[in-house]
């Protein structure tokens, strides 16, 4: 994405983000009519704002309990070392790990802040003790288990 992105937004790409952003399965035609264009304009500038890398993807919420996943776990990792490569091991290590739903470098009293999902407490004891404590340079974590979900996948404010 460009480095001043914003000024290579007018104010319909913004209506089509915002418009997806809320509703990511519109079609094309309900789109266009959403925000007042001919169906070949829209697709044209959605095409660019995917390619512009405006928009990253599209996919489905899916609701963690429906699928047994209810227990949302956040983790603040110290690592023992603060060196690139320290950072790019520990990194490239949870990248995989399909439980971790986001991994963050963090300023403040952690070096990372992981969000994990997980069936319940038993469920995330053992991926701690096979998985987490594991990973490549950790020195400490911290967890916490989240009793509320207040606010989950808030829509970027534009």
């Amino acid at each position: 994405m460009k480095e001043s992105s914003e000024e290579s937004l007018d104010r319909i790409d913004l209506k089509i983000l915002r418009a997806l952003q809320s509703e990511g399965r519109l079609t094309n035609a309900d789109l266009a009519e959403r925000v007042n264009v001919s169906a070949a304009t829209c697709h044209r500038r959605t095409q660019r704002l995917f390619e512009e890398g405006f928009i990253t993807g599209v996919r489905a919420e899916v609701a963690p309990t429906a699928i047994g996943l209810g227990a949302l776990v956040m983790v603040g990792v110290v690592l023992d070392r603060s060196t690139p490569e320290s950072f790019a091991e520990f990194e490239g290590a949870v990248m995989v790990m399909k439980e971790v739903l986001e991994c963050n470098l963090v300023a403040g009293d952690f070096d990372y802040l992981l969000k994990i999902r997980v069936r319940d407490i038993a469920d995330f004891n053992k991926l701690h003790g096979q998985k987490l404590i594991a990973l490549p340079g950790i020195r400490q974590t911290r967890t916490f288990f989240v009793m509320k979900e207040v606010k989950e996948n808030a829509r970027l404010p534009f």
